[in-house]
């Protein structure tokens, strides 16, 4: 035998040993990655036999999904900071919970063939909400609604439309060969001063446009009301005038500091402490502000008020006692006491974080429900680890019934159970302006159903038939 043939068989042998162990290895972690995606798909179908698949749809923001397009790549399932607003069946991508969906916008960015993209619900879903042009402008023209009231949360994208607002506005104005506006009349009037009145400010400034804004509380809005070191932004925003902020983690300090050097602009005109009464407009066309402090005439009307509103109330006895509040400022106020907190959202469980992990704290967090169902991923973690050591006790299916100077009376699955109390929080979300906003003459929900609007309720009418033939 050729010697010289023996080299060549081991390394025959040797390559082949080779390429079964890569196979072998690529096989399990295809198995792997296949039974992954099928437990995926099995928890999809059994949320949509419950029931629970659009059975609380969008209500403002959400992503609309082309499903002629969507080639089921899982990016945008991976993404979202919510966790289960989408979900994969049938190998095509679908909206679970679309009421969980606050606009950060990573999904259309991560899918690779542009089948996603955020939109407003439709008129039908969205009843509770202004209507709203493409540009912002309510049924009202000339007056524009912007950020969280619109319907669109995050501080980005109310910094966005603040920006597109006054853009739209100047570009009108030059359309029409608009001459500058007396010393009487504002080309516009901002209502409200956070994070979208700021940002529609500054562009007014930049775009050389007459404007005055004015806030009742505290320029900055709710963002100065915030937890100390609160994270508000979690991606870049571009402010008019001051660029992009790249940080991938803003806290309120940081928003908080960019305020004051907004505050401290000779051309920052903004007045605090005023509210608004009322708002007609004149057969010239010019709007009539009337305020706590006067009157006002401007061209433009924008409102920027959020959505918040009022504080909900509970209703219950001892509900005027001084120990109840609605808003938490700085957790590390309170040391040493017995602290129930009411709510189930994303602001009562990081409230009852902060409180229980101060100094001698007892807290108990009272929910209606069974479980938590509408709160952000990194809070689910945060709170199991909370109630695993022992610095939150949640009591779901509660609510108070009665609350007194020392202790509140809580019913708990039809019994009522008493715990000793001295300080109490309730968050139970805010009745939002709509009253003053139909005063005003703002319609809410369905105007012209537009084409855009019907091709939107076909497409998920088509995701939903994919869904039940999967």
């Amino acid at each position: 035998m050729d010697q010289g043939g023996i080299p060549s068989v081991f390394n025959m042998v040797e390559t082949l040993i080779t390429w079964g162990l890569a196979a072998l290895v690529l096989g399990s972690s295809m198995a792997f990655y296949l039974r992954g995606l099928k437990k995926r798909d099995v928890r999809a179908k059994a949320a949509a036999e419950k029931g629970q698949l659009y059975s609380e749809g969008p209500k403002a923001q959400h992503p609309r999904i082309d499903v002629t397009y969507c080639i089921g790549c899982q990016s945008c399932t991976m993404v979202c900071p919510e966790g289960d607003v989408l979900a994969m069946l049938g190998g095509k991508a679908v909206i679970v919970n679309g009421y969980k969906c606050i606009g950060h916008g990573l999904c259309t960015e991560a899918c690779p063939v542009g089948a996603i993209k955020l939109v407003m619900a439709t008129p039908s879903m969205g009843a509770d909400m202004p209507y709203l042009s493409t540009e912002y402008e309510t049924s009202v023209p000339g007056m524009f609604i912007i950020g969280e009231l619109g319907g669109l949360a995050l501080i980005k994208n109310a910094v966005n439309q603040g920006r597109d607002c006054m853009d739209t506005i100047t570009a009108r104005m030059k359309a029409a060969g608009v001459a500058p506006a007396g010393q009487d009349v504002f080309d516009v009037l901002i209502v409200g001063a956070g994070p979208a009145g700021i940002s529609a400010s500054l562009r007014a400034i930049q775009n050389k446009l007459s404007y005055l804004t004015i806030e009742r509380d505290e320029v900055g809005g709710t963002v100065s009301k915030y937890p100390r070191q609160k994270l508000v932004m979690t991606s870049p925003v571009e402010f008019p005038m001051y660029g992009k902020f790249n940080k991938t983690e803003l806290s309120k300090e940081d928003l908080l500091k960019l305020w004051s050097t907004i505050l401290k602009r000779a051309d920052f005109k903004v007045r605090s402490g005023e509210s608004v009464d009322s708002i007609s407009k004149g057969e010239d066309g010019v709007f009539t502000v009337t305020t706590s402090k006067g009157q006002h005439r401007s061209r433009h009307v924008v409102l920027a008020l959020g959505r918040t509103g009022t504080p909900r109330k509970l209703g219950v006895k001892g509900e005027e006692l001084g120990k109840v509040m609605y808003r938490l400022i700085e957790a590390d106020h309170y040391i040493n006491k017995q602290i129930l907190v009411v709510g189930g959202g994303d602001s009562a469980i990081e409230a009852a974080m902060g409180l229980g992990h101060q100094r001698g704290n007892t807290v108990t967090l009272s929910y209606r429900k069974d479980a938590f169902s509408r709160i952000k991923e990194r809070n689910v973690k945060r709170i199991d680890e909370c109630i695993r050591n022992g610095k939150v006790q949640v009591i779901f299916n509660s609510q108070p019934v009665e609350i007194r100077e020392q202790s509140v009376l809580l019913d708990v699955g039809g019994e009522v159970r008493e715990i000793p109390n001295d300080y109490v929080w309730v968050f139970a979300g805010g009745i939002p302006p709509n009253d003053f906003l139909k005063k005003i003459g703002v319609s809410f929900g369905a105007q012209d159903i537009t084409l855009e609007a019907s091709k939107e309720a076909r497409l998920e009418i088509a995701a939903k038939k994919q869904m039940n033939t999967a």
